[in-house]
């Protein structure tokens, strides 16, 4: 059998999508990531462009046993499907699962689902799931399982982020039910078919958000202390802003755990505590580094620095029905004050990309570059005339202190928009406190980080669709939401691009945010713990570590 053959077996437009990365026209990490999205076997995916199973994980296993301490801000975790921390899904991911898993390599593969087909117009996404696994009670996981968890995160009275991902393709126009009573189908006891509204590429990427784990039933979408999971860990002891406490369990259906326990430790905000920490080994690794830690973490030779590339910034967004930033014409001048260049080097010394207004970013297999958006004081201070505001205004604008660098931003920003006669007091909250209030429309004016995601398109699907969440800006434009919703239903990345094209011209025009930066992110582990991978979501799994200390 030809490779075309089996390729055109699994999708139909695999065989063309091998040709455009035999062409050139698609390079090798975006034939990885759309051919497993389409179904094939990633191993097979490897294969074709030559490559061994890069999404394979083999951890250097020292002897078995060892205890990991790890700083990171323990979260309130009680409800994993509305999460909007990745502090909290980290604690709760060694002990329930989800059905997919997208690897620091933004490839995604079969987790407890083992596989899947789609068909050619994008519509249909069968799941097919482990026959193998088994919940820490014994159950076995079935698709009553899936389905019920499924229909959770659609249920708007829950709040679920889910639904800035899914209410494209899995819920009617009002937003408020699944489009079709056959949407969620079960078709067997291992099998759940998606019956979509419209065409979708990014299912089993949307299947990995971090609210979307995969709870038993019968806790009713709690989670804690003891709690039934899927995974390699229980969860043993919890104590919120403190510690927490997961010990590896018998019977997991996967790799055993190395790791007799993992303790997250919470250093607060300060990041003196967190580096003393490291420096005196009380703990082993960091969730993450703060750029005034560097240099001192350079200088600890026990530790081993990490660092990738990746979609995480931070926006200072507008709520768009504030009387203030009603007006496009002031969240572009708001944007054309900065140099973005300049806040990326003084606040986040350098590491990184300058931030293009658009949430769509460099990383992105979709990212089109436009013409980058330069600091333009006179074309700012002509759009405030415009507009009515030829003196400028005052403002407020809340960010949190940890980490430091976001502080540090807002404050470089605050200086550039005095130049266009605009004053803006920068309040510096606690992020507990922060976290409370990000979302709130009284909060007009606020600087908000974005965790990393694996295309464009999911990134502002959460973020700025009408009716999504987690849509902190409640900007709401019916022209963004078709050429997305487009956007979302093209297999191809050259046809996807084009999309973005008018999307990221859209946002910089008429978008919400101001966004100086894309982040490279750097954290350390001590190199006794073998496994360790950065992830560029931040995501940790223990199951993968080892110690050889």
């Amino acid at each position: 059998m030809s490779l075309r053959t089996r390729l055109e077996e699994v999708h139909p437009h695999l065989p063309r999508l091998a040709q455009q990365f035999e062409a050139g026209t698609v390079g090798r990490r975006e034939f990885l990531r759309s051919a497993t999205l389409l179904g094939l076997a990633a191993s097979a995916a490897y294969a074709v462009v030559g490559l061994p199973d890069g999404g394979a994980v083999s951890p250097a296993r020292a002897s078995a046993g060892g205890t990991v301490r790890f700083s990171m801000r323990v979260q309130p975790i009680e409800n994993p499907a509305t999460y909007s921390w990745i502090q909290d899904s980290n604690i709760a991911r060694n002990v329930v699962e989800y059905l997919t898993r997208t690897g620091p390599d933004n490839v995604t593969k079969g987790s407890l689902c083992k596989s899947w087909d789609v068909s050619r117009d994008l519509r249909s996404w069968t799941l097919h799931l482990r026959d193998d696994v088994k919940w820490s009670n014994g159950e076995d996981l079935v698709a009553d399982h899936v389905i019920w968890n499924m229909r959770r995160w659609l249920d708007p009275a829950i709040g679920s982020s889910v639904i800035g991902l899914m209410i494209g393709y899995m819920l009617n126009d009002a937003g408020d039910a699944l489009w079709d009573a056959n949407a969620i189908e079960k078709v067997d006891d291992h099998t759940v078919r998606l019956n979509a509204r419209r065409p979708q590429l990014a299912v089993p990427e949307h299947l990995f958000h971090y609210p979307a784990a995969i709870l038993h039933p019968s806790e009713n979408g709690k989670f804690g202390v003891g709690s039934i999971g899927t995974g390699a860990f229980s969860l043993t002891e919890y104590t919120l802003g403190k510690k927490a406490v997961v010990v590896r369990r018998d019977g997991y259906w996967g790799t055993a755990a190395s790791l007799d326990s993992v303790e997250f430790i919470d250093n607060g905000d300060d990041p003196a505590v967190a580096l003393q920490s490291i420096a005196s080994g009380d703990a082993h690794g960091m969730y993450e580094a703060s750029t005034g830690q560097y240099p001192a973490l350079q200088k600890i030779d026990r530790v081993q620095m990490y660092q990738v590339a990746s979609s995480q910034t931070a926006v200072a967004r507008m709520v768009v029905t504030h009387p203030l930033w009603q007006d496009a014409r002031i969240r572009k001048a708001m944007k054309l004050a900065i140099d973005a260049e300049t806040v990326l080097q003084m606040s986040y010394i350098g590491l990184g990309f300058p931030g293009e207004h658009h949430h769509v970013g460099p990383v992105h297999p979709e990212y089109y570059k436009l013409d980058f958006m330069k600091q333009d004081i006179e074309g700012a201070r002509k759009l405030l005339a415009e507009a009515g505001k030829p003196e400028g205004f005052e403002t407020e604008i809340f960010c949190k202190r940890d980490p430091d660098w976001e502080a540090n931003a807002v404050q470089v920003m605050a200086q550039m928009w005095k130049r266009i006669g605009i004053s803006a007091k920068v309040t510096v909250l606690p992020s507990d406190e922060y976290w409370k209030i990000w979302d709130k429309e009284a909060t007009d004016f606020a600087f908000t980080t974005w965790s990393h995601r694996p295309l464009g398109v999911m990134a502002l699907s959460l973020a700025y669709r009408t009716g999504a969440p987690w849509n902190e800006s409640r900007f709401s434009n019916p022209k963004f939401d078709a050429l997305l919703t487009q956007a979302e239903g093209l297999l191809d990345v050259n046809q996807r691009r084009a999309v973005m094209k008018d999307i990221e011209t859209l946002l910089q025009e008429e978008g919400p945010i101001v966004q100086p930066l894309w982040r490279t992110l750097f954290t350390v582990m001590d190199k006794r713990v073998k496994g360790f991978r950065i992830h560029p979501s931040q995501y940790i799994f223990c199951e993968e570590w080892s110690w050889a200390g």
